[in-house]
C-alpha cells in the first residue's frame, strides 16, 4: 500500500558531507540544481558522537543562498540556542524530542522565533510521543540512521516508521511536512517517497566525486517520481 503524500516533494541536501573548503560553491551548485532548501545538522558531540558547526555556519550559508535553511539541531537542552540560531538565519528549526524537557515549550520558542518549527526522532524512539506535539509542528523528521555521521546505511525499517507517522499526521495535522534523513539514495528513494515522506534530506548521495551535484540532483529526481 502507498502512503505517497499530495504535498510537494522537495530536496533538502546536507552540507555535512560537502567540501567545507569550498562550501558557497557547493551549495550555488545545489540551488543551480534544483534544490528546495539547505539542510544543516548541528551536532554537540553530547546529544550525537560528533561535533559540526554552530550559529556562525549558518549565517555564512545565510549569506550564499536565498533557499530556506532546514537547521536541524542535534543537541542537549537546544531551547538554549532557539534564538541564535533563528538570529543566524534559519528558516526553520528542528529539534529532537529526546533531547528537551518541555518539547511544547521549545516549540513555542521556535514559533515566536519566527522559524518554522519542527520535531525529529531516533531511529529507537516511538512514534507515539508525536501524538500531542504533532497538532502544534510544520515538520516531523524520521531519522533513518543514528545521529552522528554522513554516510551510514539506511535502517531497512524506516519506511515502515514512516508510513506510520504519516498515517498520524494524516489524522492529527495533514499539511505537516515528513522528512527523513539519513542513507537516502536513487535506490531507495522511491520507497521513502511511497512511504509517505515529502521532505528528502541528501547528503553523500549528491555531493560527492562520483557526479556533479546536480547531476546526482536529478538522478534523485527521477527515482523519487518513479511508482
Amino acid at each position: 500500500m502507498s502512503f505517497r503524500t499530495n504535498l510537494p516533494i522537495q530536496f533538502a541536501p546536507s552540507i555535512l558531507t560537502a567540501n567545507f573548503g569550498s562550501l558557497a560553491a557547493e551549495i550555488a551548485a545545489a540551488e543551480a540544481g534544483g534544490a528546495d532548501l539547505i539542510h544543516l545538522d548541528v551536532m554537540d558531540g553530547r546529544f550525537a558522537p560528533n561535533i559540526s558547526f554552530g550559529p556562525d555556519i549558518v549565517a555564512a550559508v545565510r549569506a550564499a543562498t536565498s533557499l530556506p535553511l532546514d537547521v536541524h539541531l542535534m543537541i542537549e537542552e537546544p531551547e538554549r540556542y532557539i534564538g541564535a540560531f533563528a538570529e543566524a538565519g534559519a528558516t526553520g528549526i528542528t529539534v529532537h524530542v529526546e533531547a528537551t524537557r518541555h518539547l511544547n515549550r521549545t516549540v513555542q520558542q521556535i514559533v515566536e522565533a519566527g522559524c518554522r518549527a519542527g520535531v525529529a526522532l531516533n531511529p529507537a524512539s516511538p512514534i507515539e510521543s508525536l501524538r500531542e506535539i504533532s497538532p502544534f509542528v510544520d515538520l516531523v523528521l524520521v531519522m533513518s540512521v543514528n545521529p552522528g555521521y554522513g554516510g551510514q546505511q539506511f535502517i531497512q525499517t524506516s519506511t515502515s516508521k514512516l508510513r506510520r507517522v504519516r498515517k498520524l499526521l494524516d489524522e492529527f495535522n495533514p499539511t505537516c511536512d515528513l522528512e527523513v534523513d539519513g542513507g537516502v539514495g536513487v535506490q531507495n528513494i522511491g520507497d521513502v517517497v511511497r512511504s509517505g515522506a515529502n521532505v528528502i534530506v541528501v547528503g553523500s548521495a549528491v555531493f560527492n566525486d562520483e557526479r556533479p551535484v546536480a547531476e546526482n540532483l536529478a538522478l534523485l529526481r527521477q527515482a523519487a517520481s518513479e511508482r
